[in-house]
């Protein structure tokens, strides 16, 4: 049969201010925190000093009333993805070992996700059905400096096309599958690249926590049909770190000062040549790293994946987290 002389185009998108419904439920503060129940708190304060970020300062309030009902509801997420597993491991009659439940956690720099992350992993490891909790970021799964310079992309460092995705993808396929030691790349902040011959493994953890910039991003329709997965087919559950661009701004400055104060004195730190500015010539060296790269990122490629998360956290002023959507359709 021959091919239409008009093929028939895809259907505009509707006007969003003729759509009447949201996609998540809204909680305020208080409505999410009443959904922890009787979830015990298992954090001590010598823990909230471990786990607390460079310039977000952790509280047992913010403990209890925004993450433990988070790990109760992931827990009871957690507990049914096994079920559904071995369900269907007895319809096929196989005896597999279940395999690791993953959640993905996006956002833009400085909006706390490996506070989050961290935060998540210390709960969620004390929950009896799943000890074995793993962390790993993407910034592993960048191209090494030399590449990215090679690319022509060191000033996209943190955009989609600087990462290696294949190979992120080939490690969540192994992991998913239940393989042992799946080996994964290290990244150093310090350094600002990837470390060589080091390697981290990832062991049939019972959830894997993968935190990223963009791990949210979709992949692009493929002609024929036969397009490669992305990153987040491999979540079960992912959860979206929000905050309004200005705040974002304000922490990454404010991160960005305290580390000239600190890491960067360091004169093996990448960032070296900026201990040694006058604050003011910091503040806008920070500035302008923020507009031109961690802004143009966040526009472009970040914030409109914030809808394909499970779960939205908004922040407001000093990290606090202010309501909470949770996707129901």
């Amino acid at each position: 049969m021959n091919a239409p002389d008009n093929p028939p185009k895809l259907a505009a998108a509707p006007d969003r201010a003729a759509i009447h419904f949201s996609p998540y439920r809204e909680f305020s503060r208080d409505e999410w925190a009443k959904l922890r129940a009787d979830t015990p708190m298992t954090l001590v304060a010598r823990d909230l000093e471990q786990l607390s970020g460079l310039i977000e300062e952790l509280s047992i309030e913010e403990v209890e009333e925004i993450y433990l009902p988070m790990s109760r509801l992931l827990n009871l997420h957690v507990a049914a993805a096994q079920e559904l597993h071995a369900v269907t491991n007895r319809f096929l009659g196989r005896k597999d070992r279940r395999v690791p439940y993953i959640l993905g956690i996006a956002g833009s720099v400085a909006v706390g996700k490996s506070t989050t992350a961290r935060v998540l992993r210390a709960l969620l490891a004390r929950w009896p059905d799943h000890p074995r909790v793993d962390l790993i970021t993407t910034d592993g799964f960048l191209y090494p400096n030399a590449e990215l310079e090679r690319r022509h992309l060191m000033n996209r460092k943190g955009f989609p096309e600087s990462f290696d995705v294949a190979r992120l993808l080939n490690f969540l396929h192994a992991v998913k599958s239940g393989q042992r030691n799946v080996p994964a790349p290290v990244y150093s902040h310090f350094h600002y690249d990837i470390l060589p011959g080091q390697t981290t493994f990832i062991d049939r953890p019972d959830i894997l926590i993968v935190e990223g910039l963009n791990v949210l991003q979709p992949a692009r329709l493929p002609r024929d049909g036969e397009g490669i997965p992305f990153v987040s087919d491999f979540f079960n559950f992912s959860i979206y770190m929000d905050a309004e661009p200005q705040m974002l701004e304000t922490w990454y400055v404010t991160r960005f000062m305290r580390l000239r104060q600190t890491a960067f004195r360091d004169p093996a730190a990448y960032f070296h040549r900026y201990a040694h500015l006058s604050p003011d010539a910091a503040r806008a060296q920070a500035l302008e790293i923020w507009r031109t790269v961690n802004e143009k990122n966040l526009t472009e490629n970040i914030l409109p994946t914030r809808q394909r998360a499970r779960l939205i956290l908004r922040k407001s002023a000093n990290h606090r987290i202010d309501s909470v959507a949770l996707r129901r359709i």
